[in-house]
């Protein structure tokens, strides 16, 4: 049986909600992008007490066309995360940790399940080279790219915080965002989990089969 640990709001949005520097040094980079409250902690995800409303995001899929979040995945189980394809580590280990666990899934439930990918970087992320990355990870992967301002409006609503990609002076270009993945329920449609990037293929496969019927694992 999971303990549950009540938390304190100002302490999540210290520790949970942070930006992440991916592959890039952390001078700097964690502050709190929120204040969320919370109703408890489970043994992988921070139960919101306040779950977030879905994002209010129009941008464009991996095959060149309009994509509304909010209609093209109401009253389905989903899973949204902000990063980008030039990440060296944290974005395709997140990415990759959720690929496993969605395969232990029966078919149906797999079929039920949407992961949504935004970039963070939509300059390079074209639709054709963010479709070709996801494709390694699950060819359900659903890629969404647009126009930076748009994307950071959409990520605050979730209360992630993403800066714009900055060049460093060895010429890599990095970028700074929260590496939390919000779970939505098919029931309200509201992100009531947020899972850290330490968060295991193992956990994932324990809490995806809770999260496909909108309960809380």
């Amino acid at each position: 049986m999971r303990k549950k640990t009540v938390l304190a709001a100002a302490f999540v949005a210290a520790a949970a909600l942070t930006l992440s520097a991916c592959g890039s040094s952390d001078d700097g980079a964690k502050k709190p992008v929120a204040d969320v409250s919370v109703q408890a902690k489970t043994k992988a995800a921070t139960v919101l007490d306040q779950p977030f409303t879905k994002p209010d995001l129009v941008l464009t899929d991996t095959h060149g066309k309009k994509y509304d979040l909010r209609e093209q995945t109401k009253g389905k189980p989903t899973l949204i995360y902000f990063g980008y394809t030039n990440c060296p580590d944290v974005c395709p280990l997140i990415m990759s940790n959720i690929a496993i666990a969605k395969k232990s899934l029966p078919k149906a439930d797999q079929d039920k399940l949407q992961v949504v990918f935004v970039t963070t970087d939509p300059e390079r992320d074209t639709p054709a080279s963010l479709g070709s990355w996801l494709k390694a990870q699950d060819t359900s992967f659903i890629g969404l790219t647009g126009d930076f301002p748009t994307i950071q409006a959409g990520a605050r609503q979730i209360g992630i915080g993403i800066d714009a990609p900055k060049k460093e002076k060895d010429g890599t270009i990095t970028s700074m965002h929260g590496s939390q993945v919000i779970a939505f329920s098919p029931k309200t449609d509201k992100g009531y989990l947020v899972y850290s990037e330490d968060t295991s293929p193992d956990d994932y496969t324990k809490d995806l089969p809770e999260i496909i019927k909108g309960e809380t694992p």
